[in-house]
């Protein structure tokens, strides 16, 4: 009897980790901010999405596309959404304070587009993700064309407005977790936003942000 009551408080125990480990939402209203321009805004849901650590304090806010261009589905080794057209935009993330991206480079508080972009799949950029698949953020004052199409050089450039440096601002998408918005911890010390976004054709893509935490060096 003492073994099974031990066992008992060490998987009552295992499971209020586990619960620790996940974050908030909160559901916002719409985007309604000047710093973005009005052509992106009208793209966007009606509603957003504040998203905390399970302390409350928010890592960030994020507005999804209504509906988001689309292409045929392909089957690829390295690339989970393969759906989402290079560059295309996914929407919109503001950081109430000063954030970061994947490569754990400051970002400064504001507001930033997220556009879909692949890792080019050569020797510099080896190890970095197990899948190429990332959104790069833009200074949304610099992003006013939500149809615009770039070449990844050019989004590449864009991004570093984000930044400041050399590099751009990545997100890396993850494997699918879930379509209802949450936010949960991995064993990477990595928070990831799960939700679903809608394709131009009218369907559901369920996806997978890290929206905080960086790349195991």
């Amino acid at each position: 009897m003492q073994k099974a009551a031990v066992l008992i408080i060490g998987i009552l125990a295992l499971s209020l980790v586990c619960i620790a480990q996940n974050g908030k939402i909160e559901t916002l209203g719409s985007l309604t901010d000047a710093g973005v321009p009005d052509a992106v805004r009208q793209t966007l849901d009606s509603k957003g999405y504040r998203i905390l650590l399970d302390d409350g304090t928010p890592i960030c806010e994020l507005w999804l596309r209504k509906n988001v261009p689309a292409q045929p589905k392909k089957d690829s080794a390295d690339v989970i959404y393969t759906q989402l057209a290079e560059s295309a935009l996914i929407g919109v993330l503001h950081f109430p304070k000063v954030g970061s991206d994947f490569r754990g480079q400051a970002i400064p508080a504001g507001f930033y587009t997220l556009r879909y972009g692949l890792i080019p799949n050569d020797g510099n950029h080896l190890g970095v993700s197990p899948n190429r698949d990332f959104l790069l953020l833009v200074p949304a004052a610099s992003d006013a064309d939500p149809n615009a199409s770039f070449k990844f050089h050019d989004l590449v450039a864009l991004s570093r407005g984000a930044t400041g440096t050399k590099h751009p601002a990545p997100l890396s998408l993850v494997e699918p977790a879930g379509t209802a918005p949450a936010v949960s911890k991995d064993d990477q010390d990595h928070w990831i936003f799960s939700a679903a976004i809608k394709l131009a054709p009218g369907e559901e893509l369920t996806f997978s942000l890290v929206v905080k935490g960086a790349a195991q060096q």
